[in-house]
């Protein structure tokens, strides 16, 4: 009976998922500007022309990475309320999505060759919206219009200094500082009275833009939506 030798771990052999998961652990951790072949191949004990019997090349991985993130956000669908519904379902799901992976917001809408996850996610959401009554324009005025502000309320939810359960009080105390109340009134005010109190959340905003964007959106429908259900062209 063969045994193996004290001291030796024994490897574990390469997959495609092991390959996509060590690079989705990088991106996750240090970001995706640290994603590449060689520093997956060293992550996952292993030289970086092994990587090639798995994924063609590291475009494959960024694709199969965003695949990833559109995995993770449940494919849109009517609601017992209606499009509205959906679509703040949709909204949160994906805001969820790129907290957890908050390299992918510069990546979402650039892959050339998207994944199977990725085009449901599309198909699905202008689904909703055209079954709705939503013109084929006015679907493609409302998707352009909630991702710009999905991914840029991400964006700028990630980098802020302020505003979360976990701020700095020693930075917070430094940004008010640095604003001259007699020189810029309006500023101080909203900082000190609103920004900066212990108790604010950045991420309260969300939910007040959505439902704005969401008031604007319902104003696309035409009057009578139900005439377009078995129509939608």
């Amino acid at each position: 009976m063969k045994t193996s030798q004290p001291g030796v771990v024994a490897r574990v052999p390469l997959t495609r998922e092991r390959v996509l998961a060590g690079a989705a652990e990088i991106a996750d951790g240090s970001g995706i500007g640290a994603l590449t072949m060689r520093s997956l191949a060293h992550a996952l004990g292993a030289k970086p022309m092994s990587l090639y019997h798995h994924v063609a090349n590291k475009d494959e991985i960024l694709d199969a990475l965003v695949d990833l993130v559109f995995s993770e956000v449940e494919v849109p669908s009517e609601a017992p309320d209606g499009w509205r519904a959906a679509m703040e379902a949709r909204a949160h799901g994906m805001r969820a999505a790129l907290a957890r992976h908050p390299w992918a917001v510069g990546l979402m809408e650039t892959r050339t060759t998207p994944g199977a996850a990725n085009l449901r996610h599309h198909n699905a959401t202008l689904g909703v919206l055209r079954r709705s009554g939503f013109s084929l324009d006015a679907a493609g005025h409302a998707y352009a219009l909630m991702d710009s502000y999905i991914y840029g309320f991400a964006l700028q939810e990630a980098g802020l200094p302020v505003g979360k359960p976990d701020s700095d009080p020693q930075v917070v105390q430094a940004m008010a500082r640095s604003i001259p109340a007699d020189e810029l009134p309006y500023l101080a005010e909203m900082a000190m009275d609103r920004a900066l109190q212990p108790d604010y959340r950045f991420s309260a905003e969300f939910d007040v833009g959505l439902a704005i964007i969401l008031d604007g959106l319902a104003g696309l429908l035409p009057q009578h939506p139900e005439r377009l259900l078995n129509n939608p062209t």
